[in-house]
């Protein structure tokens, strides 16, 4: 017997199949999901707790005519099988295969390229607007989670869309997670609407007694629907989506496919923003992810059986280094706090909370707030660690400014998944931190080239008395060239090998693949400078003025996109040194978005592997 996401071939698809089959193709979708994300790697928990809402939107909406815009994205995998790219699944997150987030280059059902929280609702008020201006009459709608009702954007645009006039579906698709679980005000106000069984049981009971009273149940019945719902004021707490304009329909059952249609139907016919509130519960179908929702939030290729990742080398990653050294430190170090913007788990803060829960602070997906909130502490004589993936320190730039440098507060930025981080694409490489930091007065901006001199510049930060960026990459620590290590001494670049002709300048994470090229270029009878950069700002000139007096060639690697990045200043250096003879080799990342894949893929791709650097040394020479 055929497989009805089979039949899923073209948008719309799923409105051929009957009703009484719904139950049916969400369990294969289930099963799809898991045996196939098994595989590849992905976002599974967040996909598995949302197959029945996506299958009601494309139930009640007509696509691509109507919009959908997901807020972060990662839960659109059952979007996309409804959508024809089932048979693709099997290259998800794979170098030129389907992403894991929407993209408009997939479909036309694919409304907007997305993967950062809170942005779904401006978006869909601008795409609003624009139906509006064009005279068109399709329908708009926005699907967040409540995770991203902690950042301040969904509250803005909350906020403009209550003076609306017209149509606009808001979904909060509502599981009480974001990656970890939620926290805050808004957490706690969402679990009252949420368990308040009493108001839903009250209304529901009120309704069946009036229906059965002869010649005037039915007609009150009708009057109360039609009125400003004052059953929720009495029984609810707050009702915060109405008083700011919205209308608020909820909270529903987000895996009865039913009652969301009923809803869907009500919230169209509106001329004003409405809120759907639909309660879904994480991992659904999936019993390991259903109990463990923040492991199986993204996962490498796993066991299904037992969960476990396979194929997977368990080294020590950066990642776990600056876990253990932050905690080390604050056993010391009473004034030393952590901030996480509901990343505790990824960025490695998990420990530091279990040791000092009262000096760990998770603000939610708040990076803007979490920067200046690490200010406040600051200036009362603290020492904030504010861990954040470089994708999302993006969100802060002007806190950073604002808040931190011109202020000179002694903030540490641990800036993880700097450089390429893989699979889940342009939305989340790191490639513009040296760029957007490396600029600004009074921030020091540094990257190790191991994992001990992580451990090192930890140590260097905490004692300095101004704000510092440590950008580190994502997975396993470098362990070599310990033999190397000097101390750290602020500003100073580490001279790792002295040699004459080509000087070899690497960041960070580019250290490594430096080492290997020299040892080639070594082989071939060739002595080259080998530089630890350290500190891209402030730059060790001293040692470019040094190296400048015997060698011909600069050649500077770095994981950062190239416009704004070391190798343009030291290009700049050069030039306004007036240096006449040396010619510099700038290999970074190219001035563009940076699609998915593996790392090592979109190195070799990309002319940052070992093999690619070295030729073009070879040719330059």
């Amino acid at each position: 017997m055929p497989k009805l996401l089979d039949s899923m071939i073209n948008s719309n698809d799923i409105k051929k199949i009957k009703t009484q089959d719904y139950d049916k193709l969400a369990e294969e979708i289930r099963s799809f999901l898991i045996q196939n994300v098994s595989k590849t790697g992905g976002h599974l928990a967040s996909n598995l707790g949302v197959v029945e809402l996506t299958m009601a939107l494309h139930l009640s909406l007509d696509l691509p005519q109507d919009k959908l815009i997901w807020d972060v994205g990662h839960q659109a995998y059952t979007h996309k099988l409804l959508t024809g790219r089932k048979d693709m699944f099997c290259t998800l997150r794979q170098m030129d295969g389907l992403s894991g987030f929407p993209k408009r280059e997939e479909s036309v059902c694919d409304s907007f390229d997305t993967g950062h929280s809170s942005t779904s609702v401006s978006a869909a008020l601008g795409l609003v607007k624009a139906r509006d201006l064009s005279g068109d009459n399709n329908k708009v709608v926005a699907v967040l989670g409540d995770g991203a009702l902690t950042g301040g954007m969904a509250f803005e645009a909350i906020n403009n869309a209550g003076r609306l006039k017209t149509n606009m579906i808001i979904v909060l698709n509502d599981n009480n997670m974001s990656i970890s679980e939620n926290v805050g005000g808004m957490a706690n106000y969402l679990g009252k609407l949420r368990t308040s069984a009493k108001y839903t049981g009250f209304k529901q009971n009120m309704e069946n007694t009036l229906n059965h009273m002869p010649g005037v149940g039915k007609v009150l019945v009708e009057k109360l629907k039609r009125s400003k719902d004052a059953i929720k004021y009495f029984m609810l707490p707050s009702m915060f989506f109405e008083d700011m304009g919205l209308t608020y329909i909820g909270p529903i059952d987000g895996h009865d496919i039913d009652q969301m249609l009923k809803a869907f139907v009500a919230a169209k016919r509106a001329k004003k923003a409405v809120v759907v509130h639909v309660i879904t519960q994480k991992g659904r179908g999936y019993q390991l992810a259903e109990k463990y929702p923040s492991k199986f939030h993204s996962v490498d290729p796993f066991d299904i059986e037992s969960g476990q990742s396979v194929g997977i080398d368990k080294t020590v990653s950066y990642t776990k280094i600056f876990s253990d050294v932050l905690v080390r430190l604050a056993s010391t170090d009473e004034k030393i706090v952590a901030i996480t913007a509901a990343m505790p788990y990824g960025t490695g803060l998990s420990c530091f909370k279990k040791h000092f829960p009262n000096r760990f602070f998770d603000v939610g997906i708040a990076e803007q707030h979490a920067v200046t909130f690490a200010a406040g502490l600051a200036m009362g004589g603290y020492k904030p660690i504010v861990a954040i993936y470089s994708t999302f320190l993006q969100r802060a730039y002007d806190q950073i400014i604002h808040d931190v440098c011109i202020n000179n507060l002694p903030v540490i930025f641990a800036i993880d998944r700097a450089g390429i981080t893989g699979r889940d694409g342009k939305t989340h490489q790191g490639a513009f931190d040296l760029s957007f930091l490396s600029h600004i007065p009074n921030l020091t901006v540094m990257a190790p080239k191991n994992s001990r001199e992580l451990e090192e510049m930890l140590s260097y930060a905490v004692a300095c008395n101004g704000p510092v960026a440590i950008r580190y990459p994502k997975g396993e620590a470098y362990l070599g060239l310990d033999d190397h290590q000097t101390a750290i001494e602020g500003g100073k670049a580490e001279l790792l090998q002295e040699g004459t002709e080509v000087a070899i300048l690497a960041v960070g994470s580019m250290v490594k693949t430096a080492e290997e090229v020299v040892e080639l270029l070594k082989q071939e009878g060739r002595t080259v400078s080998f530089i630890n950069v350290r500190f891209v700002s402030p730059m060790d000139k001293e040692i470019l003025e040094r190296l400048s007096i015997d060698h011909k060639l600069f050649v500077t690697l770095e994981e950062n996109v190239r416009n704004g990045g070391y190798g343009q200043k030291v290009a700049d250096y050069l030039f306004e040194t007036k240096k006449q003879g040396i010619r510099l080799l700038n290999i970074a990342l190219p001035d563009q978005f940076i699609e998915h894949g593996g790392v090592g893929e979109l190195q070799k791709k990309l002319g940052l592997d070992t093999e690619s650097i070295l030729n073009r040394i070879k040719a330059e020479l």
